[in-house]
């Protein structure tokens, strides 16, 4: 059994079933999703698909129409109207670029479970085991035992459910979908569901008069299935609308799914009875694996899981809900976030799939929140943080793919939109690669540097693992964003290159007229992820010998983008003229990205700087949603605030009481599964969290490796395994009062130099031979 310690930092534990969707317990296999409410006499297993969005490619041609006259001489227009410092005008000539929406990531359905006989339910234990992915609930019905267990296998590509009795039982299983959909019997031991999805779902904060249509059209939305199988030591009745099981002490079930989706440009032509054949397919060859698929599922999960875990010490005779509101008392609660962040991504994320979205793979709502897409102004970079630090690379290959995808629609938004070379994206993207800008605010629309963004995880890629043949392949999605780049900058009056128009997602400032704006020249995220772009292609150029005159004019324009500026109260300015922010404790820290994730910043490289980003930290406050708060953790870190990084730390675990309706986006905190609330809930608080504690713990952007750069006081214990550094070493953590060693193991020999506080070592590590640096003790 394993110590209370681990186990505290790896169990999430209930004392009764999930009240509603967000107590219920996520299960996942990268594709399947699964959220298990553990009911005693009703039960549900809400169902998704990573695959099962609304729409198709036809459906974004048709959204992706601009407002008005588009092109070179509309952004000239614009920019004629900055330059006259005529801001009204701009922010309307902004609107001519946007066009529709991104379309939905959609729930798939539920799997439904009664039980009988009903009685009086006792001894009641619901628990998600992070080191197996395997959920268990354990209760007594009029004095009999009864237990179930579910996972989601990446192997079997199915979703499992256990259920065993000391006295035999009757369970009906029936699936239900908000979708277009019917219910017909498979064989004598089977149920499937045939689901349509809409062609079109409109986000819930644009008020659409039809938010949700179907077609028939070329433009319909794709087909799916889901499809389960029984196998029982009781008596099995399948009908169109169920499947009963009767007189039984064990019952297994698999089930599986399937959708239409074949790529992001592709139409999905599937038939609903091709889905079916889909589906039945995996769930037979599972059923057919017997207790085998348990054991593959789980040798498969801690293939990943177990390269990485954090212990801190913990109060454990509590359940996971009643941790939350004693968080401060529980240093090992951080612990459960950051194994839990993990847990999360590689039952969200891996290779061959989709990237995670808003909500991970994990969504209830037919129009959910922010369409539950991939919001790429920072939400889904910051899902993706933990990928190369926790030692989950792998995980990080479906966004890496995606981005290429994505650059390959983004071509045509580059041409279309502006006239320019190269390929840019915008503030959202969903299934289909939709990278025009959305109908709306131009806070947070006009804003075409998703690409930019999105390249510095192909370059984090390579940093970690070295993989040259990858930076290879990289290299003309690399290429395109830069192209784009060099041609989206323009000179200023004062002869460095700028950009307009140009906003700070998804900020205000205050223009000369009192009123709130948004559109200006040269935010400092523009300029400061373009340098970093452009830095990063020219370090691939030397890394794979290559020789393209592009590389030599984005260093010559490199040379002519100025540094952030230092405005009037100490502070990192947001833009390039030191104005009034509308909104002083936004939530965004836009601004702030050459700090974290970017290295531009740094205490001692660049100590003036460095010193006003702390000034910007200070004069937002603690006060933010959750992801928010997830992304100040690594800012204090990289700063080297240990202290301040354990404050929002703190801040962010605790109870989340905001409405899952509420769309303000004030509030923070967990929910009881411990999904992070923005509110409502989105996933990226999660991993932001994950990445923030290991930040705390190791830092590697510099060109050293940093032990320790943030550890707070109120954690005087701990260990951690797994933790990556740039250059392919693994690092493993323990300490105390009395001792604190570093171990290295370094993927192939190289020479590091390592740092703890003042002190610096230079040590050469031999490819896969431990060693060990005594920091104390």
């Amino acid at each position: 059994m394993r110590d209370r310690m681990t186990a505290a930092a790896t169990e999430l534990t209930y004392d009764a079933p999930a009240a509603d969707w967000l107590a219920a317990l996520p299960l996942g296999n990268g594709r399947i999703g699964a959220m298990w409410f553990g009911g005693t006499e009703h039960d549900r297993i809400a169902l998704n698909d990573e695959t099962l969005w609304s729409g198709s490619p036809e459906t974004t041609r048709r959204l992706a129409t601009p407002a008005g006259e588009v092109g070179a001489a509309a952004v000239e227009r614009l920019r004629a109207a900055l330059a006259r410092g005529d801001v009204r005008a701009a922010e309307e000539l902004a609107h001519v670029f946007h066009s529709g929406h991104s379309q939905a990531y959609l729930p798939l359905g539920d799997l439904l479970l009664d039980h009988r006989p009903a009685g009086a339910v006792t001894n009641y234990r619901r628990r998600l085991d992070l080191d197996t992915a395997v959920a268990r609930a354990e209760y007594e019905v009029d004095g009999a035992e009864v237990w179930q267990e579910v996972f989601v296998s990446a192997p079997a590509q199915a979703l499992i459910l256990r259920l065993g009795a000391a006295r035999p039982l009757t369970v009906t299983l029936s699936l239900t979908s908000q979708l277009r959909s019917t219910t017909e019997a498979v064989g004598d031991n089977g149920l499937a569901l045939l689901a349509t999805c809409p062609s079109s779902v409109a986000p819930p904060h644009g008020d659409a008069a039809d938010p949700i249509q179907y077609s028939d059209g070329d433009d319909r939305g794709m087909n799916a299935a889901v499809v389960l199988r029984a196998h029982t030591d009781g008596t099995i009745t399948a009908t169109d609308d169920a499947l009963t099981v009767s007189d039984a002490t064990e019952l297994y079930v698999v089930l599986s799914t399937a959708t239409g989706y074949e790529g992001p440009l592709v139409a999905p032509t599937h038939t609903r009875e091709e889905c079916r054949e889909a589906a039945d397919s995996a769930v037979r060859a599972a059923l057919a694996r017997g207790t085998e698929a348990s054991e593959e599922h789980v040798a498969d999960y801690q293939g990943l899981f177990r390269r990485s875990v954090l212990t801190l010490p913990s109060a454990v005779d509590l359940t996971t809900d009643q941790r939350l509101m004693t968080a401060g008392d529980d240093p090992g609660l951080a612990a459960l976030i950051y194994n839990f962040g993990r847990y999360l991504m590689i039952s969200s994320s891996r290779p061959g799939g989709l990237p995670t979205n808003l909500q991970g793979i994990w969504n209830e709502y037919l129009q959910p929140p922010w369409s539950s897409n991939y919001t790429v102004n920072i939400n889904t970079e910051m899902n993706y943080w933990p990928a190369e630090t926790t030692s989950l690379s792998e995980c990080h290959e479906p966004l890496l793919t995606y981005v290429a995808n994505l650059a390959e629609a983004g071509r045509r938004t580059a041409e279309n939109l502006y006239g320019a070379k190269g390929w840019t994206a915008h503030h959202n993207a969903d299934a289909w690669c939709w990278t025009a800008p959305v109908d709306g605010n131009p806070k947070w629309s006009n804003w075409p540097m998703a690409g930019v963004w999105l390249c510095r995880h192909l370059w984090d890629h390579y940093a970690f693992t070295g993989d040259r043949e990858y930076l290879r392949d990289a290299w003309p999605v690399l290429r395109g964003a830069a192209e784009f780049c060099l041609d989206w900058l323009f000179e200023l009056p004062d002869g460095t290159l700028g950009t307009a128009p140009s906003t700070s997602p998804e900020n205000e400032y205050v223009g000369a007229d009192g009123e709130s704006a948004s559109v200006t020249t040269s935010s400092t995220m523009d300029l400061s992820l373009i340098a970093d772009l452009f830095d990063r292609c020219a370090q691939t150029a030397t890394a794979l010998d290559l020789t393209d005159p592009l590389v030599e004019d984005l260093m010559a324009a490199r040379k002519r983008i100025p540094d952030p500026r230092i405005g009037s109260r100490g502070q990192l300015q947001e833009w390039l003229t030191d104005f009034a922010e509308a909104e002083p404790q936004h939530r965004h820290t836009s601004h702030l990205i050459g700090l974290h994730p970017g290295d531009q910043i740094t205490p001692d490289g660049t100590p003036e700087l460095a010193a006003a980003a702390a000034r910007t930290l200070e004069l937002r406050g603690d006060k933010s949603t959750g992801w928010s708060l997830a992304w100040r953790i690594s800012l204090w870190a990289r700063l080297r605030d240990g202290a301040a990084a354990h404050r929002l730390v703190r801040e962010l675990l605790t109870p989340a009481s905001d409405s899952v309706t509420d769309y303000v986006g004030d509030g923070s905190g967990l929910y009881a599964n411990l999904f992070c609330a923005h509110p409502p809930f989105q996933i990226d608080g999660n991993f932001g969290a994950t990445a923030g504690i290991a930040e705390m713990l190791l830092q590697s952007h510099t060109g050293e490796l940093e032990i320790f750069p943030a550890l707070p006081d109120a954690w005087p214990e701990g260990a951690i395994t797994g933790l990556r550094a740039r250059g392919g070493v693994r690092v493993d953590l323990t300490w105390s009062p009395d001792a604190a060693h570093a171990v290295l193991t370094a993927d192939r020999g190289t020479t590091v130099t390592l740092r703890h506080g003042e002190r610096r070592e230079e040590v050469s590590l031999t490819a896969g031979v431990p060693y060990t640096w005594t920091i104390a003790g």
